[in-house]
C-alpha cells in the first residue's frame, strides 16, 4: 500500500544555496522555526499547534504531518524533507524518521537546566540548523528588549505569583524551577509564588490544597478542561484560594509552557498586560 501511494509524490529538495526544507513533530521547534521565517514544510498536529501554541501562526503551505506520536509516513515521505528536527521526547521514532531525512534532536528542558540560557541556546542552535543564523540572534535580541521593556511597566509592589494550570477541578500544574515561566518571571523581575519540586519541564502536578497557605497572586493559564469552570465555582476550597489570593485571579489565554523565545515573550506580554489593566 505505502509503494502504491509513494508513486504519486514528486520529492522537491532545496536547490544548492536555498534554506532547507524542515519538518518537524514538536511544536516547540515549530514556534521558532516559524518565527526565523525558516523553510518549515511539514509540522504534526496543526491543530493543536494552533489551540496550545497560537503564536506564531503556522503558514498554510505547512502539510499536517499526523499526530505526534504517530506522524504520517507516507505523507511525511511524499513530503521529502531536507531535514527533520525533534526534541527527546520523540526519540523513538528516530530510527524510523532517519529513512525520510537526517534527523536532528534539539534538547531545551531538563534537570538541572538554566531555562533562559538554554533557549538563548537552542535558538541559535535552530537557526544554524535551518540556514537563519541572522535571524535567530534578532530573535534573541529583539525577545530579550521587550522583556526588559515590560518589566519596567510593571508596579514596584506587584506580589509573588503562583501560576497554574487545571488538570481537572481538583488538580492543578503548578510552574516552577527548570519552567519557562519561571524563566520569564525572572526576566521580568518578579518573584514565583511557588517553590516546592518541579519536574524536568518546571511544573509539579498537585491537589488545590497544596495551594492553601501560599502567599502571593494567583495566575490561571487557559484552557480549562471541560467542565471544571462550573465545577470551581462550587467549589468552596476554590473560593477559598481566590480569597486568598494577593489580588483577584489574573486568567490568561493559552501559552505554550514547554516553548521557547515565541511563548516566553507572548507569555510576558499577556502577564503584563493583565496586571496593567488593573
Amino acid at each position: 500500500m505505502l509503494a502504491a501511494c509513494l508513486c504519486l509524490f514528486v520529492p522537491v529538495h532545496a536547490a544548492p544555496g536555498e534554506a532547507p526544507r524542515v519538518a518537524t513533530l514538536d511544536w516547540t521547534v515549530a514556534e521558532t522555526l516559524i518565527a526565523l521565517d525558516a523553510r518549515l514544510v511539514g509540522l504534526a498536529q496543526v491543530d493543536g499547534y494552533q489551540s496550545w501554541v497560537a503564536e506564531p501562526s503556522v503558514p498554510e503551505t505547512v502539510l499536517d504531518l499526523g499526530l505526534r506520536a504517530q506522524p504520517n509516513l507516507e505523507q511525511l515521505v511524499g513530503l521529502s524533507p531536507d531535514r527533520i528536527a525533534l526534541s527527546p521526547m520523540f526519540a523513538s521514532l528516530v530510527p524510523r524518521l532517519k529513512t525520510v531525512a537526517p534527523v536532528t534532536t534539539f534538547d531545551l528542558y531538563g534537570p538541572d537546566v538554566e531555562t533562559w540560557p538554554a533557549i538563548r541556546r537552542v535558538t541559535r542552535e535552530l537557526g544554524a540548523f535551518a540556514g537563519r543564523e541572522r535571524q535567530a540572534e534578532a530573535l534573541i535580541n529583539d525577545s530579550e528588549a521587550r522583556l526588559a521593556h515590560l518589566a519596567q511597566l510593571l508596579p514596584a509592589d506587584t506580589p509573588p505569583l503562583i501560576v497554574v494550570q487545571f488538570m481537572d477541578a481538583r488538580h492543578v500544574r503548578v510552574f516552577g524551577e527548570n519552567g519557562l515561566y519561571h524563566a520569564v518571571l525572572g526576566r521580568l523581575g518578579l518573584e514565583n509564588g511557588w517553590t516546592g519540586e518541579t519536574n524536568r519541564w518546571g511544573f509539579s502536578l498537585v491537589g488545590l490544597e497544596s495551594l492553601a497557605g501560599l502567599e502571593g497572586r494567583l495566575v490561571v493559564v487557559r484552557p480549562y478542561p471541560v467542565g471544571v469552570p462550573r465545577a470551581l465555582g462550587e467549589s468552596a476550597l476554590w473560593k477559598r484560594l481566590v480569597e486568598q489570593s494577593q489580588g483577584e485571579v489574573l486568567e490568561l489565554d493559552p501559552v505554550w509552557s514547554f516553548g521557547a523565545l515565541p511563548s516566553a515573550t507572548r507569555f510576558a506580554e499577556q502577564l503584563v498586560e493583565a496586571i496593567d489593566a488593573e
